[in-house]
């Protein structure tokens, strides 16, 4: 499976791997190189190339780059993101990662199998047994009572531990600047392989509930009310189709990252120049609603 999609010739901007201050320092040392290497530097800065991406099944060579992933989403919450990572790559019937279809010879990635994105769904009810899903569950339950009702807290609470309605964990992970279009073919290949995982009672089959951590921002000069989510318009997407999946959500909220990161996603945030502050946003959507889903992107991605 391959996608088009465009990618600054420069590299990616949000990319684990390079750290927010090399840029900085280089412009320092340059001090007054002069305007034109100025525009000269924004003229390559805005220069795009297409980019053919692939789908792979997951295997054991990913690992890093899958935890890179995961870690930006999880940040500094006490969640092992080793060990879910361990738990992705052992169930690789379901989920897949991406990668450049073809690396130039004259490229200057340093790794040519590099991992720009990974989905997968982890089923929570069957994996109860896990220290990771423990950490996960704990942390939804823990930040719900801090950002929302009592009653909703409780509803989560029951729904977690109600074994006859599994509750999978939708993971959808890529780099800031790899396009949404590559969602849908994932999200469509991702159901294919949940039902044939049921059929064949392999492990993380289909759920009733899935539950989604969205990394979201919103303006930093709007204020949050204390309890209850603030309206979905407040806040920006980083992926932009999961608002689809907030729409078809059954129970939602956010909370703050703010205090384990000064951006987004590990580098500096902003939207049109208005600093942003960083979200994440709960959902949990009852599984019978993603054929709804499924068509909105489809309508949306395909335009």
């Amino acid at each position: 499976m391959a996608s088009m999609a465009k990618k600054r010739a420069v590299g990616l901007g949000e990319n684990p791997k390079e750290g927010d201050s090399s840029s900085d320092e280089s412009r320092d040392e340059e001090g007054d190189s002069g305007k034109d290497d100025s525009e000269a530097s924004d003229e390559e800065i805005n220069e795009e190339i297409t980019v053919d991406f692939e789908a792979h099944t997951i295997a054991a060579n990913d690992f890093n780059g899958v935890k890179k992933l995961l870690q930006q989403l999880f940040l500094k919450a006490h969640v092992n993101t080793s060990e879910i990572t361990d738990l992705i790559i052992q169930q690789n019937h379901l989920g897949s990662v991406i990668k450049q279809a073809e690396v130039p010879e004259d490229s200057d990635d340093d790794d040519p199998d590099e991992v720009f994105g990974f989905i997968t769904m982890i089923n929570l009810t069957e994996r109860k047994d896990v220290q990771c899903v423990e950490e996960v569950k704990d942390l939804l339950v823990d930040q719900c009572e801090k950002s929302a009702t009592p009653s909703m807290t409780e509803q989560l609470e029951q729904i977690l531990s109600d074994s006859s309605k599994p509750v999978g964990l939708l993971l959808s992970e890529r780099f800031i600047n790899v396009p949404p279009q590559i969602a849908l073919p994932l999200h469509k290949q991702l159901q294919e392989e949940i039902a044939e995982a049921q059929r064949t009672n392999k492990p993380s089959g289909k759920c009733h509930y899935c539950l989604m951590i969205s990394k979201t921002c919103k303006e930093a000069t709007k204020s949050i009310p204390a309890r209850g989510g603030a309206p979905k318009e407040e806040y920006l997407f980083v992926n932009a189709e999961e608002e689809f999946f907030y729409e078809q959500a059954t129970m939602k909220f956010h909370y703050s990252v703010q205090d384990e990161t000064d951006s987004c996603l590990s580098g500096r945030w902003s939207f049109e120049d208005v600093p942003m502050k960083p979200f994440r946003t709960v959902m949990l959507i009852p599984a019978d609603r993603f054929p709804i889903i499924m068509d909105k992107l489809k309508e949306y991605l395909t335009v």
